[in-house]
């Protein structure tokens, strides 16, 4: 388990799936928003579940938000796209809706990034996120997260072409 101030990282547990999928996944509009796959109907239980982790990979380090102080599941949090040749990965995050607004993201990511550079050995994080999302852009610029980049009407969501901002994070800047 990876702790941060608020939050811990633990690995997804089959007791979290239907939670995650009940209150991330079949949240079509956000989930819209987060992801650049179209929603489609998934049963509960079923191994298609973006949230079932068959084991360790290469490419993906995938945990479970948990709040350390009420010991709640507060959502999901990832590395994704592990590229170990270039030494760099993708964040993603989501937390639950009863769990937004209350200042744990800026934890998570700051917990990422100390998994992704001192014990990985990453040297660059790369975040995508849609150009409206001002309380992640807040989140990731806080936790020294740069803007590198707008994409116009690069995300299909909701029925709409909307810009997504590429974020980076270098480990000298963590560092600092």
């Amino acid at each position: 388990m990876l702790q941060g101030t608020h939050i811990t990282l633990r690995a997804r547990h089959d007791a979290d799936l239907p939670v995650l999928l009940a209150e991330l996944y079949d949240d079509v509009a956000t989930r819209s928003r987060a992801d650049s796959r179209p929603w489609r109907p998934i049963p509960p239980g079923s191994a298609d579940s973006p949230y079932a982790v068959s084991g360790p990979s290469d490419e993906a380090a995938c945990f479970s938000v948990v709040e350390t102080a009420s010991g709640e599941l507060a959502g999901e949090a990832l590395l994704w796209g592990i590229d170990a040749h270039n030494r760099g990965a993708h964040v993603g995050l989501a937390l639950l809706p009863g769990h937004r607004g209350r200042g744990l993201a800026p934890d998570v990511l700051r917990v990422l990034c100390h998994y992704a550079f001192p014990v990985l050995g990453l040297r660059r994080l790369q975040l995508e996120t849609l150009a409206d999302n001002a309380p992640m852009l807040r989140a990731a610029t806080g936790v020294g997260f740069t803007v590198e980049g707008r994409l116009r009407q690069a995300a299909w969501a909701n029925g709409e072409f909307v810009d997504q901002v590429v974020l980076g994070l270098l480990a000298e800047e963590w560092r600092r």
